[in-house]
């Protein structure tokens, strides 16, 4: 972003394109995780297992499975973190991927893991 004002920094986020916006969605990996795999961050998918950093007490420090990627508005939905609408019935959180740390990493998808062991290779 080039702007310093925070409305055209969030205009640019909403209107950013697909191959941009999925940038938007890492998160920082455990120290394991990044000692491991030589990398600071990944982006989050679904299966991942992370730690929730931010946010209100009842949430913060709270660890679950990653259950759907909002990729237009760059959240996440855990696993057992809810909130109450008005008429009383739960409904998933959406949480900011900047607000977690990434501690197990799906990898079912080869592709996936095969780009985040390019890095240390590389490294050595």
């Amino acid at each position: 972003m080039v702007s310093s004002k925070a409305g055209v920094q969030r205009k640019a986020q909403a209107n950013a394109p697909a191959h941009i916006k999925r940038k938007m969605l890492s998160a920082h990996l455990s120290d394991e995780l990044a000692e491991k795999y030589g990398k600071r961050t990944a982006r989050v998918c679904k299966g991942d297992t992370v730690v929730v950093l931010r946010g209100d007490e009842d949430i913060c420090g709270t660890e679950g499975k990653v259950l759907e990627v909002f990729t237009k508005t760059g959240r996440v939905s855990i696993e057992g973190i809810t909130i109450k609408q008005a008429d009383g019935t739960a409904v998933k959180r959406p949480i900011h991927a900047s607000n977690l740390v990434i501690t197990k990493l799906n990898l079912e998808d080869t592709l996936r893991a095969e780009v985040l062991g390019k890095k240390k290779e590389a490294a050595q």
